[in-house]
């Protein structure tokens, strides 16, 4: 079932589903009731605010690159914000001028590299330097005959596709991105 929005103010829980499972109450308000309540609770908005920002470095999730049984080695993702996302796929578009419109469009994104250029950035810090930018993993790799040239390449040389998929889902899902697609067919 669809959550339907009301005007008015819904105390403790996002829906009247929600409310009536917990037992919570759902309050209708008037305009002026509601612009009261919020005035009230201004403060508990700003704190709400404050924290919701603190996304990208308090939530953490580990990523364990396991094959047939056996752990080659873990890493934890962040949340990346549009804008991170934004400017690796801007990094990895090949622009054309059009001469009609006399400006650049976008030709072709180097999906590859931009899926590593994701999972690069959405890497903590700490592992980002021991796993992708490590010169040693560097080193060891083009003595295998590996080209190696950044980070991105070691992602790419020891991910496979479908277990780069799976990072990319987790970064997703953790950005706020819900491929839920039950959910996107309702609204």
């Amino acid at each position: 079932m669809a959550d339907e929005l009301r005007k008015g103010v819904t105390i403790g829980a996002g829906n009247a589903e929600k409310a009536a499972a917990q037992n919570e109450t759902v309050v209708e308000t008037s305009e002026e009731e509601t612009k009261e309540i919020i005035r009230a609770n201004e403060d508990d908005f700003i704190q709400g605010l404050i924290a919701a920002a603190g996304f990208a470095t308090e939530e953490r999730q580990r990523i364990e690159i396991i094959r047939e049984g056996r752990l080659y080695f873990a890493f934890e993702i962040r949340p990346l914000g549009s804008e991170e996302y934004d400017k690796c796929r801007k990094k990895y578009t090949k622009y054309v001028r059009n001469k009609q419109l006399g400006m650049k469009m976008p030709e072709d994104t180097d999906r590859i590299k931009y899926q590593s250029a994701i999972i690069h950035k959405a890497t903590v810090d700490e592992d980002r330097e021991k796993l992708w930018d490590n010169k040693k993993v560097w080193k060891a790799l083009e003595d295998k005959g590996y080209q190696i040239m950044s980070g991105l390449d070691v992602i790419e040389y020891t991910l496979k596709a479908g277990e780069k998929d799976k990072v990319l889902e987790a970064i997703d899902k953790l950005s706020g991105y819900e491929a839920n697609l039950e959910e996107v067919a309702k609204n």
